[in-house]
């Protein structure tokens, strides 16, 4: 793991969460997935990330924002829980216009090439490559989805996964993150994966 180009607020979250797993495993508990563990770092190649096994998961039906990273709820289907865990392992990045775009694994990511990342390769596996803000207005199918919408137009978007919002705008960082925030914004068009 790369810590030097991880903000300080994030390197405590992360120290703290290695903590917990820590002290986990000595009492023979499952561990938290921790964003980050195994993940890609910068300048590394395209190659799947390694993901946790054993993830923790919250009760009810939403999403509980914890330390900064989502825990998926219990009940969520495994596509819904792969897209909260790779949203999570970016949640890190900066922002960077473009980013996510070219590739899948990048530097920085901004609105879209967060959302696409979620939703992509290494998460849902329901885009097939990212996409700008502007083709999410015409993608899925049209309504709010039962645990992943998307809320586009020309020039941002967002999605609401599981009741978080992951975003770049609605967050306390730089770059991509979960809030509570679940603004009714006019303009965006609000689509979902079919099925989700």
């Amino acid at each position: 793991m790369t810590y030097t180009s991880t903000p300080w607020r994030k390197r405590r979250r992360l120290s703290a969460a290695l903590g917990l797993a820590t002290a986990m495993a000595l009492l023979g508990l499952p561990g938290p997935a921790i964003a980050g563990s195994g993940g890609i770092g910068v300048g590394e190649d395209d190659s799947e990330p390694t993901t946790s096994t054993a993830t923790q998961t919250t009760t009810g039906t939403r999403a509980k924002l914890q330390n900064g990273l989502a825990i998926p709820p219990a009940g969520a289907p495994p596509r819904v829980v792969r897209a909260i865990e790779a949203a999570n392992s970016i949640e890190d990045k900066p922002y960077e216009y473009g980013g996510g775009h070219a590739r899948w694994i990048d530097d920085g990511y901004d609105c879209s090439g967060a959302v696409s990342y979620a939703l992509g390769k290494y998460g849902a596996r329901v885009l097939d490559a990212p996409m700008p803000s502007g083709s999410f207005t015409r993608w899925g199918a049209p309504g709010p989805g039962r645990w992943i919408t998307t809320y586009a137009n020309g020039g941002h978007m967002y999605a609401v996964i599981a009741g978080l919002r992951w975003d770049t705008s609605q967050t306390a960082g730089n770059g991509p993150g979960w809030s509570r925030t679940n603004l009714r914004q006019a303009g965006y068009t609000v689509r979902h994966p079919r099925g989700l």
